[in-house]
């Protein structure tokens, strides 16, 4: 059985049957036959149900975003604003997907030669809790509509999340087996993504989750596309309007109760604006409320295991015996639940886990800098490139530094990173490959097809 736990109180939620080795070699097999049918279900009818999807997510939104509260923790406020965002996928991709892969014509010595864009099938999403229905949804949208069919395993804590997902496109109309929420542990998720019938993995996730997976699906010379961990730093330069930046990195870092990917984590400040930045970030970081997810105004709930919390606060203690200072919170708090405070690092450096590591909670680090120059220097000194932030009243010289230094995948300038079905999403260097959302999201999972007619 998988057992959900609400991590604010730590009180067992429910319980779920998981499957067997032939209950999942059978979705497998059901998957296979529906792609069958399914990729040849003219644009139009998979339009119709994805927008269908989309707007029950809408219909019972508090009951979806009440759901992740109770499994991860999720501020609630910020739960329905995810089961929103999801539907905006559907809504997104039901409209635009006919245009993103329409053939593409190109003049060539033949009488007709064009580039088909055509699914490829059965496509493994191996999907994280911290954004239970977004990081699916995302996948899942463009990817129905490409004619793919969807494989589910997520992540354990949140198997209410998961079944409730596919209840969604079972309602909405879908064929059976286009969306199948597989209840599997970790030895059933290598065999597979070794089965016959899944031709491609996505997963987001840690890094070394990401390395066994692309080894894994590598073996099988299946496609994947790889969105990891994220160490983002954000810069904060001499003539930065502290107003916006302190209000765009503080609400980054304590988005989902500090518990994403593209979150803030590294605050690279030029000394010119150190101490006032600080005082700011302090004052902001304080103010936001800690409690109950369910309560309206919450803005930073419970970590979504107290596992991760243990870890997290060992990165704080190791940081600061290294020679951090904290500025705010640092100490583990009495009593029930999974709950971390808003904490401020400042004089990280080299060597600490604060300066190397991806946080994954409410903790800003703040690595001060003489120039703009060795701002992007400790920038990119990181194993990761998922995102990345510059803060600057000289917009030209910001956007420079975006499209030219910083080596991340997304980089924003006067503003704190997030995904938008409208542009493409991912990392490089250990953050990840490939690309969600965007057109290019649509067109990592399909067979772009040459065809050349004389």
């Amino acid at each position: 059985m998988i057992t959900s736990t609400n991590p604010a109180t730590g009180a067992a939620l429910a319980s779920y049957p998981d499957m067997t080795t032939a209950e999942m070699r059978a979705a497998l097999a059901a998957a296979d036959k529906a792609f069958r049918a399914w990729q040849r279900t003219p644009m139009a009818e998979r339009a119709v149900l994805v927008r269908r999807a989309g707007a029950l997510l809408r219909d019972r939104a508090e009951h979806h975003a009440r759901l992740m509260s109770e499994e991860m923790g999720k501020p609630i406020r910020g739960a329905r604003a995810e089961v929103e965002k999801s539907a905006w996928a559907c809504d997104h991709y039901a409209e635009h997907a006919a245009a993103f892969l329409a053939d593409s014509v190109v003049e060539t010595d033949a009488s007709r030669s064009f580039v088909a864009y055509r699914p490829l099938g059965p496509v493994l999403a191996v999907m994280p809790w911290n954004f239970p229905y977004w990081q699916v949804l995302r996948v899942a949208a463009p990817g129905l509509m490409a004619g793919n069919v969807i494989l589910l395993k997520h992540a354990a804590n949140v198997p209410g999340c998961a079944l409730a997902i596919e209840a969604v496109f079972r309602e909405a109309g879908f064929p059976e087996g286009t969306f199948r929420t597989l209840l599997i542990d970790h030895t059933q998720l290598r065999a597979a993504i070794r089965h016959k019938a899944v031709r491609a993995v996505t997963l987001t996730g840690s890094t070394a989750a990401g390395r066994a997976v692309a080894k894994l699906a590598g073996e099988r010379l299946k496609k994947t596309v790889l969105e990891l961990g994220g160490s983002d730093p954000y810069l904060i330069l001499a003539d930065a309007d502290l107003d916006v930046a302190v209000e765009a990195c503080a609400t980054s870092r304590l988005i989902n109760s500090g518990q994403s990917c593209i979150g803030a984590k590294r605050f690279v400040v030029v000394d010119a604006v150190r101490a006032e930045f600080e005082r700011r970030l302090v004052d902001r970081m304080r103010r936001a409320k800690v409690g109950d997810p369910l309560a309206e105004d919450t803005d930073v709930g419970p970590l979504a295991r107290p596992d991760l919390r243990d870890t997290l606060h060992t990165q704080v203690e190791d940081s600061v015996a290294a020679g951090a200072t904290v500025l705010l919170g640092g100490t583990m708090p009495a009593g029930v639940g999974a709950f971390y405070p808003p904490t401020v690092l400042t004089d990280v450096s080299k060597g600490m886990p604060a300066y190397h590591e991806e946080l994954f909670g409410p903790v800003a680090s703040i690595i001060p800098v003489r120039n703009t120059k060795a701002a992007i220097k400790v920038a990119n000194d990181s194993v990761y490139g998922l995102g990345a932030a510059v803060f600057t009243q000289d917009v030209e010289e910001g956007t420079r530094i975006a499209t030219e230094e910083l080596e991340a995948g997304s980089c924003f300038v006067n503003a704190f990173v997030k995904s938008d079905p409208r542009l493409p999403f991912g990392g490089i260097k250990e953050s990840g490959y490939g690309r969600e959302l965007g057109v290019q999201g649509i067109r990592e999972f399909v067979n772009l097809k040459t065809v050349w007619v004389k």
